[in-house]
């Protein structure tokens, strides 16, 4: 039995994902096809991807507990995933390689297996999964740096003033969910290894778009998620240096975890963990979500680096170019126009307030962005300047004291993105701020909506 398909034959780095033949209507009548531009939220699975996962369905089975040949064979697919996710990352021997649910769980997991006194420091430009988890640690939230040297400045500064005697550990992102700028990530880990701190870098924006190497950033862990590296929702990846894993307790107790279990003569239990990644892998796991991302792992490598960003950055130029023919258009960036970045990008309009510009995007246009402040609220906020006179409309969220609806419109695309969907946000974008919005829009349940029934 075979649990792997043949990879369909690609074009310049675009990749067969599903949804590309997806219709939807339109408040102005029929329909079109759907363009889906909000990859920096979850991006379509591969179609190899989900042909390797129904193939792999017939044989599902329970792992390492069942002697049965399917419980066997599903054994042997989760493991094989972990190692070629090792080799995706470019893991050193040494590593572990733990399935979670997402980037948020793995950082979760992370926080969790801190040392005691452990200090961690992080940007205010993080995205929450990267800079919620820490709350129970010693927290230094570190100023929005303007330019990739200033990120690296900071940094060090931070590091040279902490107790050089105890544990550390530096959270960055390697590129932004709200601009798609690369941080200097090996710069980074250099700084923090100086200073004696450890270093997880949050890939889940970076691992898409751009080869992820731990040996060559000299990073101590990664963290990426399965639904935004082109495979289903609900698995994801934390992987890295095994010491800090391996002496923690269990991230969730439970069978799988333990190695054995036994009864105490005074009516307890006394449990030995197990030192591998299954220590932090209790429960039956997400075989499916496993084979899944290994499955796009492949995908992406096999298709070849090279071409896959050689094809996004010619997207990024056009629809930069696209945008800056509309004066109205304000792009987003921490480190300047030139600040090399993943095809992520996001804008304010004048005039309009973010969430009623993607809601017209979708109802007129069949195009599917994102608007508000992309669980990255320091950083928008940073951004927009916090001004308080930023217009409110047609589903502003609520604003913080003193602010008035701050929220952008964001566009992100990858490898299953073909030209013509780019091609149709620029034209739309240029003609809604030339001619305003053709529908009547309403704030229904939070969320900007067409009016049903125009007047």
């Amino acid at each position: 039995m075979s649990v792997s398909t043949a990879a369909p034959a690609t074009l310049c780095g675009l990749l067969p994902v599903l949804g590309r033949d997806v219709t939807v209507p339109v408040v102005t009548g029929g329909e079109v096809a759907y363009a889906a531009l909000d990859y920096a939220a979850s991006a379509p699975a591969l179609q190899r991807v989900w042909d390797d996962v129904a193939a792999y369905a017939p044989y599902y089975g329970s792992v390492h507990r069942g002697a049965g040949h399917l419980s066997q064979l599903s054994t042997d697919l989760f493991e094989n995933a972990r190692r070629t996710v090792a080799g995706f990352l470019d893991c050193r021997e040494s590593d572990q390689v733990v399935f979670t649910r997402s980037t948020t769980d793995s950082l979760n997991l992370l926080a969790r297996a801190l040392p005691a006194g452990c200090e961690v420091l992080v940007f205010e430009t993080e995205h929450h999964a990267a800079l919620l988890p820490w709350q129970g640690a010693g927290v230094t939230v570190l100023d929005a740096p303007r330019t990739p040297r200033q990120a690296v400045e900071t940094l060090e500064r931070a590091l040279a003033d902490r107790d050089p005697h105890g544990p550390a550990l530096v959270c960055v992102t390697g590129a932004s969910n709200v601009t798609g700028e690369l941080w200097p990530v090996r710069e980074l880990a250099a700084a923090a290894h100086a200073h004696g701190a450890r270093i997880v870098l949050d890939a889940a924006q970076l691992a898409p778009h751009h080869p992820v190497s731990v040996r060559d950033l000299d990073v101590d862990w990664v963290a990426f998620s399965g639904h935004k590296l082109y495979a289903p929702f609900g698995s994801g990846v934390l992987a890295g240096r095994a010491d800090w894993l391996t002496t923690a307790e269990p991230y969730l107790a439970g069978g799988g975890a333990s190695r054995r279990v036994t009864r105490r003569e005074d009516g307890g239990v006394d449990v030995e963990w197990h030192e591998s990644a299954a220590r932090h892998e209790a429960g039956s796991p997400n075989v499916i979500g496993a084979h899944a991302i290994a499955s796009a792992c492949r995908a992406l490598t096999d298709t070849g680096w090279d071409a896959l960003v050689a094809r996004e950055q010619h997207l990024i130029a056009r629809l930069r170019a696209g945008l800056a023919e509309v004066p109205e258009v304000r792009v987003l960036s921490l480190f300047g126009d030139d600040a090399p970045r993943v095809g992520v990008l996001s804008f304010v309009v004048d005039g309009w307030n973010g969430s009623h510009f993607a809601a017209a995007l979708s109802a007129e246009y069949g195009i599917g962005v994102r608007d508000g402040l992309f669980c990255a609220h320091p950083l928008v906020r940073v951004l927009l300047g916090g001004d308080p006179r930023t217009e409110g409309g047609c589903g502003s969220p609520e604003a913080a004291p003193g602010e008035r609806s701050l929220n952008a419109v964001r566009v992100s695309f990858g490898a299953g993105t073909p030209d013509e969907h780019v091609e149709r946000f620029v034209d739309a974008v240029r003609e809604l701020v030339r001619d305003g919005a053709r529908w009547r829009y309403r704030t229904e349940d939070g969320r900007c909506v067409p009016v049903r029934e125009q007047a």
